[in-house]
């Protein structure tokens, strides 16, 4: 594979992952229309230890729709959004956000969730799993994805 490379408008934080995302999501929560501004939100779940990070973000604790909050990396200067955790991944899960990658069409989205709440001029493609709300890993994620997963949940 090769790398995939991301940055912040300004280009004060940059990021290489060494690995694929796990898994791409388009949510379409009202929760991440209104953090994105935009009618989607795309993340890529990522083990934490597969992003080389240049430069320093600053982390910034939001409130969620679960209730139990989320921590975005933000960039000092431009406050862009880079990635973020959620409290049920945990810490070593990142959801980059798949438009500060270099190429961000090279990670199209594997599954749409929370489409009860998507905006009706939205258009979801075809072949590509579309949920009303979350999903189970089991039936959605690649054996190599789940087993990597495993693998970063074992480490100490």
């Amino acid at each position: 594979m090769s790398k995939l490379t991301g940055r912040c408008p300004c280009g004060k934080i940059q990021y290489i992952l060494t690995e694929r995302p796990l898994f791409v999501h388009a949510c379409h929560c009202r929760w991440c229309q209104r953090e994105s501004g935009a009618a989607f939100a795309m993340n890529g779940i990522i083990e934490a230890s597969a992003v080389d990070v240049t430069g320093t973000p600053v982390w910034i604790n939001t409130p969620s729709e679960s209730g139990k909050g989320q921590r975005f990396a933000r960039c000092p200067d431009c406050q862009v959004a880079l990635w973020s955790v959620y409290s049920g991944a945990g810490p070593k899960f990142w959801f980059v956000r798949i438009g500060t990658l270099d190429s961000p069409d090279t990670c199209p989205p594997d599954i749409h969730i929370f489409t009860e709440s998507k905006q009706p001029w939205v258009i979801l493609p075809e072949g590509v799993p579309a949920m009303e709300q979350y999903y189970r890993r089991s039936e959605h994620w690649p054996a190599k994805s789940l087993a990597r997963r495993r693998a970063a949940l074992d480490r100490a």
